[in-house]
């Protein structure tokens, strides 16, 4: 029960990046003076690092553990996000955004596998069921709350409340899911 719990606030939190990355970070980004081909290289490196990644940690979820890339993953991106709120440069977002895509690629493949784990074969189509409606909710959730957010209190207010956020959820991570035994 605590697995799946944990394991879909964070797939919640996850996807609730995602639509801060693809709503607020152009537009916090522009704001700060880059031109649309800088802009354009920031929002690639995200999900370019992210998609090349998580094969790998994929795979490396099954040697090291479930709960160690998860919380690990979380907490990484929190900062990361907390990073490009506080940075002003072009050179420091490109590396944050890509580490933000590391701490992506090392959650997004180990939240669905650390689903299969939780739960009897028998009912692992509707666990992924309930846990993907759970984490796609969150890019939606994202996109609206950062945007109000910064439409209240502004870019900064918002984005760091999100890297807040995604931390908490790496701290709810590590109290909700087993510790198991790397294979």
């Amino acid at each position: 029960m605590y697995d799946v719990f944990g394991v879909s606030q964070a797939g919640f939190v996850n996807n609730l990046n995602d639509g801060l990355a693809w709503g607020i970070f152009p537009l916090f980004f522009l704001s700060r003076g880059l031109d649309v081909d800088r802009i354009a290289i920031l929002a690639a490196a995200y999900p370019l690092t992210w998609g090349l990644l998580q094969v790998a940690t994929g795979w490396t979820s099954d040697i090291l553990g479930r709960k160690l890339l998860i919380v690990t993953g979380m907490v990484l991106q929190g900062l990361m996000i907390s990073v490009i709120a506080l940075d002003s440069s072009f050179a420091g977002w490109l590396v944050a955004v890509s580490l933000l895509g590391v701490g992506t690629a090392m959650v997004y493949p180990t939240l669905l596998a650390a689903v299969g784990d939780a739960v009897h074969p028998a009912e692992r189509g509707t666990a992924l069921g309930v846990y993907r409606f759970w984490r796609d909710a969150g890019a939606m959730a994202g996109a609206l709350a950062a945007g109000a957010l910064s439409d209240l209190f502004g870019f900064t207010t918002a984005i760091q409340a999100v890297a807040a956020l995604t931390v908490a959820s790496g701290a709810i991570s590590a109290l909700t899911l087993r510790r198991e035994v790397a294979k």
